[in-house]
């Protein structure tokens, strides 16, 4: 499925490696006590980091040290204990600290943990303050723990300083849930090296669904007090609004959040338009994992003209790597049917710039657009 744009205390029967679990308590030798998965996110604010990460054991305690250059504060989080819901009903902790009110347009390092075991050292640098600066982001999708063709150009690209922010728009390892969730671990720590440096915002696919998305809910920490569903965020001169299209096909897990969730969009769009605050902020930003057009389908979701509208599904899907079985039609301006992702870059605030990258071509950009508006304000029709 594409989108758009616009953790363990086991059975003493099970023969696994958390079988072997100590008590942290009593003992400083906890090898599972060791951190991991760790990755981080914007939090109330964007001078605001939260980090999260899991381990075996219960810690006892869930700490972030950093600083600018040197290690020199300290900030206490707390942990929670996520039981997956397969038969193994496998456990880990889940750890969360915000690191408060950080300078802005500043490089920190961190490591997390305890005093069980602390993590390898990380770094993050926190965006400008204010809206007058050009925001640079990876948006993508559909990335499987088995064939992530896209991670380590990805990876290669933070490193280098090129993202401000990381939007992956549903679809997580193909699944999270498979294999007690073993499949979502292995997942968290192959994005970590990508996650831990770069806030990593997300929004649920309807491969997240199983156990009322309870690996979703439990693996990541986005703003706005709603397990991760649906929030929004200011960023430069983006307003970011992230909902999951998955409620109206799931709805065997209550309507009520749909509702909840209509009502949360409507006064949520109706702030980010007020002109004092599109004058400072025009461009908003929607994702969500279902697509409202696409050009690979002639069904009725899909056979209309649409505003501009991004697809970009093709991070590591391992459903189907090519369906465009019809022909495109004229108001759809290019497709590929390569493995890559998609750049961002909002200039200013009349000028946003987006591009795909295919890394089957060695990361080479096959298509790229300028969407220039003098004018902001609402859609008539």
């Amino acid at each position: 499925m594409k989108f758009f744009i616009l953790i363990v205390a086991l059975g003493a029967a099970r023969a696994t490696l958390y079988d072997q679990k100590l008590d942290a308590a009593s003992t400083y030798d906890c090898p599972y006590c060791q951190p991991e998965q760790v990755h981080i996110a914007f939090g109330e604010k964007s001078n605001d980091i939260v980090v999260t990460w899991s381990t075996f054991n219960d810690t006892e305690g869930s700490f972030v040290q950093y600083g600018v250059g040197v290690m020199s504060r300290q900030a206490a989080g707390s942990s929670s204990l996520f039981r997956d819901g397969g038969k193994a009903r496998r456990e880990q902790y889940i750890h969360r600290v915000t690191l408060p009110d950080l300078q802005y347009n500043t490089t920190y390092v961190y490591h997390a943990g305890s005093e069980y075991g602390w993590s390898e050292l990380f770094s993050f640098h926190v965006p400008p303050q204010g809206t007058q600066w050009p925001v640079r982001a990876a948006i993508y999708g559909d990335m499987g723990n088995k064939n992530a063709h896209s991670l380590s150009y990805l990876q290669d690209e933070a490193e280098r300083g090129h993202f401000d922010l990381i939007l992956h728009v549903g679809d997580f390892a193909y699944d999270m849930h498979d294999d007690d969730g073993k499949r979502g671990d292995q997942f968290m720590r192959q994005i970590q090296p990508l996650a831990a440096m770069v806030p990593y915002m997300t929004c649920p696919g309807n491969h997240e669904a199983t156990y009322n998305f309870s690996n979703y809910r439990a693996r990541f920490s986005m703003p706005g007090g709603t397990e991760s569903m649906f929030y929004s965020f200011d960023l430069g001169p983006l307003h970011i609004v992230s909902i999951s299209t998955e409620y109206y096909y799931f709805l065997q897990f209550g309507a009520r959040m749909l509702f909840t969730q209509y009502a949360w969009l409507q006064q949520d769009l109706a702030e980010a338009n007020k002109e004092e605050n599109r004058k400072v902020r025009p461009w908003i930003v929607l994702m969500g994992h279902r697509p409202m057009y696409c050009s690979n389908s002639d069904d009725i979701d899909c056979s209309f003209d649409a505003p501009v509208h991004v697809v970009t599904g093709s991070a590591g899907c391992q459903e189907e790597h090519s369906n465009f079985n019809v022909t495109r039609p004229a108001w759809s301006a290019f497709r590929t049917e390569a493995y890559g992702y998609t750049r961002l870059l909002a200039h200013n605030t009349t000028h946003l710039y987006i591009e795909q990258v295919d890394v089957e071509q060695q990361g080479k950009v096959v298509d790229s657009f300028w969407l220039i508006k003098d004018h902001h304000g609402e859609y008539h029709y």
